[in-house]
């Protein structure tokens, strides 16, 4: 039987569409969560980056793989369901995780996120792949939208960087253009959603998130992990999370002392 936050339609939309809602997934970490952003805020990681140019209002900022710095986050992903929720979603046996990410939007940051695909960015490739996007305010305005069955697509979404809009890699024929899902009549889904409601999406769906024109912030934790047949693949250059010294080779199994193992069907 699935986990009580899901059902098994849930299980069958995720497969078929690449996302769907799950209610309340951490809503019984919210504080804990909260309480992370606002030490990640005043103790940036080296991955930290405000992604407005000059001239754009408000604050969009953003920065991953803190979990094992700082012990909010580590101890809401070791805690919560996030883990056994993953390996029924993927229909997976086991659940790594592959990293956490912060992003805030303060009031009145009008740009939005851009639409993209998170798969391009990361040195792993695999169809049992899961991102959780949990706000810890309400959102109406600024919520995450999502391209039902775009992961599926044949061709991934060129990756491109937020700030100065260039291309990540340099084999840009190796990919489709970024589409503009409003203007090309695409099936977008996007939820109001209460704090520790999560968005579930594989790493593949094309996804991206409305400014926030509201008068609150909009904090939202994401936390991406992996099933049975994530492996890892070379990318034409430097990935995001970039991940140096790991020295793992293509089609291995992500290492387990840096990408720890949440959940395993078999001892649960």
């Amino acid at each position: 039987m699935p986990h009580p936050l899901i059902s098994q339609a849930d299980i069958d939309a995720f497969q078929r569409d690449g996302v769907i809602l799950v209610k309340g997934l951490f809503k019984d970490h919210v504080d804990t969560l909260r309480k992370g952003v606002d030490r990640n805020m005043a103790e940036p990681g080296e991955y930290a980056a405000e992604n407005l140019k000059p001239g754009e209002g408000g604050r969009f900022f953003d920065d991953y793989c803190n979990w094992n710095r700082i012990a909010e986050f580590e101890d809401v992903i070791r805690t919560s369901p996030a883990a056994e929720v993953a390996a029924d979603l993927m229909g997976s046996n086991t659940v790594q995780l592959f990293h956490d990410h912060v992003l805030v939007k303060e009031p009145g940051t009008s740009k939005p996120t851009p639409w993209h695909q998170d798969g391009p960015y990361y040195f792993v490739e695999g169809r049992q792949t899961v991102s959780f996007w949990s706000p810890l305010d309400p959102v109406r305005e600024a919520t995450l939208r999502c391209v039902a069955g775009s992961h599926l697509w044949p061709k991934a979404v060129l990756p491109t960087r937020w700030l100065s809009e260039t291309n990540f890699y340099p084999d840009e024929d190796n990919y489709m253009p970024v589409p503009d899902p409003d203007a090309e009549g695409m099936d977008i889904r996007e939820f109001a959603m209460e704090p520790g409601d999560a968005v579930a999406f594989n790493y593949m769906t094309l996804h991206g998130a409305r400014g926030n024109t509201s008068t609150t912030r909009r904090r939202a934790f994401s936390l991406r992990l992996v099933g049975d047949d994530a492996r890892y693949v070379e990318r034409p250059g430097r990935t995001s999370p970039p991940f140096p010294g790991h020295d793992m080779v293509a089609g291995q199994r992500l290492r387990e002392d840096w990408f720890p193992r949440l959940f395993d069907r078999a001892s649960a």
